[in-house]
């Protein structure tokens, strides 16, 4: 029986009442991704006969999420346990010969460790497998109990433990395979027999094994993997694991990461051989960086592509942006949407791009606003410089050929263009057409007038002696005093 005969069931139906949160439970991020993203990632490299989610709770939030990675979705419209999530999915499960059953809250579970999992589950020709985990505190957890031959007899709530179960610490992940020809019979047989009148899953468990079917546990080899979310405590672990499985990760692949303790690495950043990231950097979503580059303290880089040899300096913000081979940024740049930045660029002090192409060698080192421009190779931006994009209705283009000269302190009225090899003088405010290697300035003529400033000091001074003295309040109160004697 290979995986192509098994389904998967993800149940995500659900609120998490004790995050205390407007959001459903499995809209959560950890990791870069919401909770039910990292558990449906977990389970496409098992190359199943299909995934399906249980959605009830911002139901269509979640496939929104889910659909696009080749998940379909299952309505339970009424929350009545994990029992009848599964019941609701029977249909979408026509044609399986197993399931394999996962809460969307259990990000950290590993592709490795389901497929293992679901081999145990052939092999051992069961009617269900578990994924347990040994916990040293067990506490909160259902107990796996196992009979002397290894097999399972029940799973048994931490609440409902006898005396001499309490130190069993093999605990219930709420991962499980079934045989669906084995399993049907038994759900048919659940009853909501207990204080939130629903079905139980671990109920179904308890019915196969009185059956005598073969129910087998097997223990997951990193119980972090079973860890579930629901305190925001526990979500804030969770992501900690995942940002430290991301830069052990990484550091394999031969990155160095200064104080690994302090980064945020999303699971699907890539960096190349040698590449240096410093304390305190954020690296997250599709991030791809090349060999040889530096990231410097503090910066955050989303949804970016950085060529090798790319240098990042401190506090820099780039998102959704390009950077090939050479480039350096910052410090205290921003790269916002579709900037590109061209081989050997750089992009300054409090520089921002938007939708921007820097050629090559181009250099933007100060102070400078780039919004929808287009600034060919080799030119040099002054510091200050703005290109005025939007005119309260669109956004227009600016365009600056190769090799031009723009001073500090100008301002580019778009739609405009500067030619190559053309010179701008500081100060001026561009709303014409510059020809190539030709000399713009667009400033008011400087008038020097000689003497004035002598002359104006000189009638504040006569201003200033004319006014009456005013007497502080000192020396009121001493002459009252001296009157009153």
């Amino acid at each position: 029986m290979a995986n192509h005969d098994f389904a998967v069931v993800i149940l995500a139906a659900g609120k998490g009442t004790r995050l205390k949160s407007n959001l459903a439970k499995v809209l959560h991020r950890a990791g870069g991704r919401t909770l039910v993203e990292q558990v449906v990632h977990a389970c496409m490299g098992l190359k199943t006969r299909g995934i399906h989610v249980v959605v009830g709770h911002q139901g269509e939030q979640v496939a929104a999420l889910v659909t696009p990675l080749g998940a379909k979705t299952v309505l339970q419209q009424l929350q009545r346990g994990t029992g009848h999530a599964l019941l609701v999915a029977r249909r979408a499960l026509a044609g399986a010969k197993c399931v394999l059953v996962l809460p969307g809250d259990a990000p950290l579970v590993r592709t490795e460790t389901l497929a293992e999992l679901m081999r145990a589950h052939r092999d051992g020709t069961a009617a269900a497998t578990i994924l347990s985990a040994m916990l040293g505190n067990p506490a909160g957890y259902g107990r796996v109990i196992r009979r002397t031959d290894g097999t399972v007899s029940a799973i048994v709530e931490q609440t409902q433990l006898a005396q001499n179960q309490r130190d069993i610490n093999e605990v219930n992940s709420s991962i499980y395979c079934f045989d669906l020809q084995k399993l049907w019979p038994a759900m048919a047989r659940l009853k909501p027999e207990n204080a939130h009148r629903e079905l139980y899953l671990t109920d179904a468990i308890a019915l196969l094994a009185q059956g005598n079917q073969t129910v087998l546990a097997r223990v997951a080899p990193d119980a972090n993997e079973i860890l579930g979310c629901n305190t925001r405590e526990e979500l804030a672990e969770v992501d900690r694991t995942f940002r430290r499985r991301a830069a052990e990760k990484l550091m394999a692949a031969g990155v160095s990461i200064q104080f690994p303790e302090t980064v945020v690495i999303d699971s699907e950043v890539i960096a190349g051989t040698d590449t240096i990231i410093e304390a305190n950097v954020q690296l997250l979503g599709r991030t791809k960086i090349g060999a040889n580059c530096t990231i410097r303290t503090g910066s955050v880089i989303s949804d970016c592509m950085l060529g090798d040899n790319v240098i990042v300096k401190p506090y820099s913000v780039l998102h959704a942006s390009r950077v090939a081979a050479g480039a350096q940024i910052g410090p205290f740049a921003h790269l916002r949407e579709a900037a590109d930045l061209h081989e050997n660029s750089r992009v300054g002090n409090f520089v921002e791009v938007k939708k921007s192409t820097i050629g090559k060698g181009v250099k933007a080192m100060h102070l400078s606003y780039l919004g929808d421009a287009k600034i060919g190779d080799d030119s040099n931006i002054g510091a200050g410089t703005i290109t005025c994009n939007y005119d309260g209705v669109n956004k227009n283009p600016t365009i600056i050929g190769r090799k031009v000269f723009i001073g500090s302190d100008t301002a580019l009225v778009a739609p405009v263009r500067v030619g190559d090899g053309a010179y701008v003088g500081a100060g001026s405010v561009v709303t014409e057409n510059v020809p190539a290697d030709a000399l713009a300035i667009a400033r008011g003529k400087q008038v020097n007038k000689a003497g004035w400033a002598r002359a104006r000091r000189r009638e504040m001074a006569v201003k200033l002696a004319a006014r009456p003295k005013r007497i502080s309040k000192k020396t009121k109160a001493s002459r009252h005093k001296n009157k009153s004697r």
